[in-house]
């Protein structure tokens, strides 16, 4: 097995090479995150890439995010040769390219805390499992004036075509450039609220997927501010109109078929797919404070704004947390379930890795699904949703903290590391956000305490 890992990278190295030099690529990016998402980079030279995919590059761990104390600093970089892309535009004038990496010790082990390695650990224990693991995404976004507040550039409303808008060209030049760094878009269009847009990613492997909304999210930005504006996947600036999410897709595949279809199921449902879902919605309120990092995530997350707060699922119905999209019995391969919390400020590769691990948990332990929700969730009563039992997602960051620290599937995900200083990153957050006096509390009790 390792013989053949590394035949496959050496071969891989030299097709780099190859498109390199054809493509006259004068500067390389090592793409990579740190633990909560935000993309870092080092530019080297293909003289120097050709090391680097051989014994790979080395970092200061110790200056990322999450990555290392000071005492273990020292890791290495290793480029993934299959994520090669030429870059839309030029750096210092010269084309240059892109590659994300992995991360390791200098003895050539993974690191446990890099979120790419997380999300390949989950990748590994399906396969142990017989599946592949894929996911496509929609990513919300809002295009602003500037990046100090939230100056709406356009009223548009959703799917309205408004082509001299600012917001529809940049959109449309991102697409534009996504594709030619081979990131797939399904469609895009116009949200619900003002200034808010959609760009919908192509259903692809889950690794890849996760590289892909990282690349999209750059890619958005840079396009915008090429245009002197502001593109921000906050998941709530602006009160009163609904928020950014990230609807995700999920199937997983065993020898080239779609593991979550069913002929013989009345909603061809496989039992996969329901013990998947069930995992999916039992671990949800533990995994939320991973796919909704932010203290501003849940501004989003409330009642009225079409954010799903309610844990349960449904065929059709959009107030559920899980959703099952119509397909066609014809198309057995568009089975799918579609997880509607996640906004598009998460790390994509620790979202993934705690959502999965949560849908392959249900399929261990054959896990029974409840029937589907059929009503508006969103117009039962508190009662009613007690009734039916229906849990509420965590209400603020503290609480999803305090389910996750008690979680044992997102500790053995992330790592305990990992799982460590997330924790504390995000007490910190919500400690300062405390101490915070807001807007609300000035206009509401200055002039009457």
């Amino acid at each position: 097995m390792a013989k053949r890992k590394k035949r496959e990278d050496e071969l891989g190295a030299i097709e780099v090479m190859s498109k390199i030099k054809k493509s006259r690529v004068r500067y390389v990016q090592l793409w990579f995150t740190d633990v909560l998402g935000f993309l870092k980079g080092i530019t080297i030279s293909p003289r120097e890439l050709a090391r680097a995919l051989g014994h790979g590059l080395g970092f200061d761990g110790s200056s990322i995010e999450g990555f290392a104390r000071i005492e273990e600093s020292d890791m290495v970089v290793k480029p993934d040769p299959g994520s090669f892309a030429v870059l839309p535009w030029e750096v210092q004038g010269e084309r240059a390219a892109r590659m994300f990496c992995d991360v390791y010790t200098p003895d050539g082990k993974p690191v446990e805390f890099d979120p790419r390695q997380v999300l390949r650990r989950v990748v590994s224990k399906a396969k142990k499992m017989g599946f592949s693991l894929y996911a496509g995404c929609e990513l919300e976004c809002f295009y602003f004036q500037n990046g100090e507040e939230p100056s709406l550039l356009d009223r548009g409303g959703y799917f309205d075509l408004t082509p001299t808008s600012l917001p529809e060209k940049v959109r449309e030049e991102t697409i534009v450039a996504l594709e030619k760094l081979g990131v797939g878009v399904e469609y895009s269009h116009h949200e619900v609220s003002p200034s808010q847009h959609e760009i919908d990613l192509h259903y692809t492997d889950a690794l890849t997927m996760a590289d892909n909304v990282v690349t999209c999210r750059f890619v958005a930005r840079q396009v915008a501010k090429r245009h002197n504006i502001h593109c921000t996947f906050m998941p709530k600036p602006i009160f009163g109109v609904n928020g950014s999410g990230m609807h995700t897709h999920i199937s997983l595949f065993r020898n080239g078929r779609n593991a979550f279809y069913s002929a013989k199921d009345d909603m061809n449902l496989s039992p996969i797919c329901r013990h998947f879902i069930a995992g999916v919605l039992k671990y949800a309120p533990e995994i939320t404070a991973i796919t909704n990092q932010w203290v501003n995530s849940y501004k989003r997350l409330v009642p009225g704004f079409e954010a799903p707060v309610y844990v349960s699922w449904a065929r059709v119905n959009r107030s559920a947390l899980v959703r099952v999209p119509a397909f066609s019995p014809t198309r057995p391969e568009a089975a799918r379930i579609e997880y509607r919390s996640p906004d598009p400020a998460c790390n994509p590769y620790l979202a993934f890795a705690v959502i999965f691990a949560a849908g392959l948990k249900g399929v261990e332990e054959k896990m029974p699904l409840a029937p589907p929700t059929t009503d508006n969730i969103y117009r039962m009563t508190e009662e009613e949703r007690a009734q039916a039992r229906i849990a509420c997602l965590p209400k603020d960051l503290s609480e999803a903290i305090r389910l996750t620290e008690k979680s044992e599937l997102v500790r053995s995900t992330l790592g305990d590391e990992l799982f460590t200083f997330f924790l504390r990153n995000k007490r910190q957050e919500w400690d300062e956000y405390k101490a915070q006096v807001t807007e609300f509390e000035i206009k509401r009790y200055l002039p009457i305490l």
